[in-house]
């Protein structure tokens, strides 16, 4: 019985063809060759991370809408908004932590529009 290995880069369809009768002569059942290494599809996209980066969207865009509320409405609203939508469309496991982020980057932005139009600033004014 003989065994032949075949490199799959270096291999062409004569090699195969070799294997193939040379099993035939053998009187055993010729095996399915291999696509060769140009036929085969290129490999797929990797898959998003779906856990742990996701899960950490959705925490972080509730804890910058909460910080976003006091300080930095206008950076830290947009920016909860976008980091809750990701999570969500990468399917977060906590899709409450990430809507309630997003109702909070909203709410940044209402406070916001009520500072800007009732001082004309984008600053807080808490003393008289």
């Amino acid at each position: 019985m003989t065994l032949t290995l075949i490199d799959r880069t270096r291999r062409t369809d004569h090699a195969t063809d070799h294997a193939t009768d040379h099993a035939t002569d053998q009187g055993v059942a010729p095996e399915a060759a291999p696509e060769a290494p140009s036929a085969q599809a290129p490999d797929p996209a990797p898959r998003r991370a779906t856990g742990r980066e996701a899960d950490g969207l959705a925490v972080a865009s509730f804890v910058l809408g909460l910080i976003g509320l006091l300080a930095f409405n206008l950076l830290l609203g947009p920016t909860a908004i976008v980091m809750a939508l990701l999570s969500l469309a990468r399917r977060t496991r906590r899709p409450g932590r990430a809507y309630l982020g997003l109702a909070l980057g909203v709410a940044d932005l209402v406070v916001l529009a009520v500072l800007v139009t009732v001082n004309g600033t984008v600053a807080w004014n808490l003393g008289a």
